[in-house]
């Protein structure tokens, strides 16, 4: 359960660092905007994208993995159209975005890893 918070933390401070970083991302609200935001981001991301991923699964492989930008910005769309609270603007916006909220949530919840065991962390 420790997990699954520290993971929609992680989601909503790299939602809050695209807010910043782009003036096309907009949240609505204070904290428990950003809270909403990374619940509904997380939920799109767990439900729906898996699904467009094995439907687009030629286009993936034929870009080498490229096309997976645009299924991000894409999840940043739905997330958009669900709440009313978020908005971005622009496709270019989305995409740039989704890899600053990609980038971020990597590096967080590497740092924040809470499933680590001592013995691999050995040379």
């Amino acid at each position: 359960m420790a997990a699954i918070i520290v993971r929609w933390v992680v989601l909503g401070i790299a939602v809050a660092v695209a807010a910043w970083i782009f003036d096309g991302v907009d949240v609505d609200g204070g904290f428990w905007s950003y809270a909403w935001v990374a619940a509904i981001l997380g939920l799109v991301n767990a439900l729906v994208k898996p699904i467009v991923i094995v439907l687009t699964l030629p286009i993936t492989l034929l870009t080498l993995g490229l096309f997976l930008v645009v299924l991000n910005a894409a999840m940043l769309g739905i997330t958009d159209w669900l709440t009313d609270s978020f908005s971005v603007d622009g496709f270019w916006t989305a995409v740039f975005a989704s890899i600053v909220i990609s980038i971020v949530s990597w590096a967080l919840n590497g740092a924040l890893r809470t499933d680590r065991d001592p013995r691999r962390d050995r040379w």
